[in-house]
């Protein structure tokens, strides 16, 4: 592995826990160039929902390509954008009642953030963004602008302006009401707080350490926003596409949102993709005003389609999902229950699942102990000290207990390491 020592820039992160080669994948295993495989509860970070190479979206994309179809065509008219967009609407808007404007911004996340922000400001014609603490919204300056990592934030090299940040649900720990900070220097002219354009939250924070917000601070959000004339962006890039159980990681509180940002799983097949949802009078965008060239990632749209007609035509993933959830949050308690000493809490919904450890070092080795026993896992949090839990939403029963009773052997055998 000395080649990507060499050549490739120390800024690469994942690779540093899990040093194999990889080379294969189907379904919730992953394989590398010696032979040995792994359960993947990692999922690409919430990209793989669907679990690695879907036979039905792999014979639907190697069709397309094979049939010579458009494959880049940044924002001219395509069959496969047509259908993706109908089927889009007749799968996921309309059953919900949710009629959105669907703009196409670019490939990744941060993408989708980012015209997010524009247009919230373009609408407004102010510049704060609230967002809040803990908060993960993409690696680009805007984003990380509303980001709460310090690491995250101090690698942008330049001031990181127009954003502040307030507290998330529980940060406080109950001391203080919901939002009492918050509305409180709204109404005060002299708090120095200007009139936001809009507020960016994630109902689970999966990278600040699987901080779920309970559908009653969300509804108090929602409410708050509305009262002071302030939009409410939701960016569900990773908590989207079925990881919480509904499609949308909003819809348990019932919310409405005035934007929405989708990408990782929206594919269904790992490849580039994300939208930034709008409701249809803040689709103020003179053409061109904000684009990017590889914004019609067609093969993305062709799988994205397979992904809604083969999943989510009915209830049943959705269902699915919240039944593995108690599976895994069951689990997980046994294994806190056992370890209380080295174990603090267990966070999650839908598939994401977070094991808080009192020691932020003892995460990590965790995730060690795990990839040697055939797991993948990450942390999080703002000390990496939450073992975080990702598996994809097709993962069997069986490969969850199997997955689980690794991460049960892990945590056992680093604190009989830690002991000795």
């Amino acid at each position: 592995m000395d080649v990507f020592a060499r050549l490739e820039s120390e800024v690469r992160g994942y690779c540093r826990g899990w040093p194999a080669v990889f080379t294969t994948a189907q379904g919730s295993h992953i394989t590398d160039e010696n032979g040995k495989t792994y359960l993947d509860f990692f999922a690409g970070a919430g990209t793989l929902n669907y679990g690695h190479n879907d036979p039905a979206l792999k014979r639907r994309l190697l069709d397309y390509l094979a049939g010579d179809a458009i494959v880049h065509s940044l924002d001219m008219y395509t069959a496969a954008k047509r259908r993706f967009l109908e089927r889009f609407d007749e799968v996921v808007l309309k059953p919900r009642g949710l009629d959105y404007k669907v703009q196409f911004p670019g490939p990744a996340g941060n993408h989708a953030v980012e015209a997010a922000l524009k247009l919230a400001r373009k609408y407004t014609g102010r510049e704060t963004i609230v967002s809040f603490t803990n908060a993960f919204h993409g690696m680009t300056l805007g984003a990380l602008a509303v980001t709460g990592n310090s690491m995250k934030r101090t690698g942008a090299g330049v001031p990181l302006g127009h954003g502040v940040a307030m507290p998330y649900d529980n940060y406080l720990d109950g001391r203080t009401p919901d939002f009492l900070l918050f509305e409180t220097m709204l109404d005060d002219s002299g708090s120095g707080l200007d009139k936001p354009a809009a507020v960016i939250v994630e109902t689970v924070q999966g990278e600040g350490g699987i901080n779920v917000a309970s559908a009653e601070w969300l509804r108090g959000l929602q409410d708050l926003c509305r009262r002071h004339d302030i939009l409410l962006i939701v960016d569900d890039v990773q908590m989207g596409c079925g990881r919480t159980g509904p499609f949308f990681s909003f819809e348990e509180a019932g919310l409405t949102p005035d934007i929405v940002c989708l990408s990782k799983s929206l594919s269904g097949y790992g490849l580039p993709m994300a939208v930034t949802l709008m409701r249809r009078e803040l689709d103020v965008w003179e053409p061109g005003e904000h684009n990017g060239t590889f914004r019609g990632f067609n093969p993305a749209m062709v799988t994205a389609t397979g992904a809604l007609e083969d999943h989510w035509a009915g209830e049943g993933l959705e269902k699915q999902t919240l039944a593995k959830g108690e599976q895994v949050e069951q689990a997980l308690n046994e294994i806190a229950l056992e370890h209380a000493g080295a174990v603090d809490s267990v966070r999650g919904r839908g598939l994401v699942w977070g094991l808080v450890m009192r020691e932020p070092e003892l995460a990590p080795k965790v995730c060690a102990e795990a990839f040697e026993r055939g797991l993948l896992m990450e942390t999080s949090g703002p000390e990496g000290e939450v073992v975080k839990l990702l598996p994809p939403l097709t993962t069997t029963e069986a490969e969850l207990a199997a997955g689980l009773e690794i991460l049960a052997d892990s945590v056992k055998a680093v604190r009989t390491a830690v002991a000795a």
